[in-house]
């Protein structure tokens, strides 16, 4: 059990919001990083929490998803994969330094930063209460659900 608290943050949202932490609480966040739009391990990641998001709905929580990209992609992601919950852009990485998930990463023999796949659950007084890093995306959704409906 951790019991860091979350400073209180706001990201440009899809659908032409802000998302503000603190619009939260009473209610648990799921906030998954993931490296990028439309690429296939975020695309199953985000599949897996698009189908299981009634029950996370269920369980009281928020779901959103973390990169870098522009809204414009978001929307166009979670338009085609049908996503129910708003993806977050944060193009100065203004979240991930609060998260600490820009890693180095070997991408086909070259190092480049990037988002190292990530989630975190925080309780509706905004204490960080699991994570997970470096995590692979075919059934961690699942993971985070069974994790949620223990709280």
């Amino acid at each position: 059990m951790n019991d860091t608290i979350i400073n209180d943050f706001e990201l440009p949202s899809t659908g032409e919001k802000i998302f503000r932490l603190a619009d939260c609480r009473g209610k648990t966040l799921v906030i998954y990083f993931y490296p990028k739009d439309s690429t296939p391990g975020c695309t199953t990641e985000a599949q897996q929490f698009r189908d299981l998001y009634p029950d996370f709905v269920q369980a009281g929580c928020v779901v959103v998803g973390v990169s870098r990209d522009s809204i414009r992609s978001h929307e166009n992601f979670k338009t085609r994969q049908e996503l129910p919950f708003d993806l977050l852009s944060d193009a100065d990485e203004q979240l991930c330094a609060q998260f600490s998930v820009i890693q180095m990463k070997s991408m086909y023999g070259k190092q480049v930063r990037g988002i190292e796949r990530s989630t975190f659950v925080i309780d509706g007084h905004g204490v960080l209460r699991c994570e997970w890093r470096g995590i692979k995306a075919p059934g961690h959704a699942q993971e985070v659900l069974d994790f949620v409906k223990s709280l």
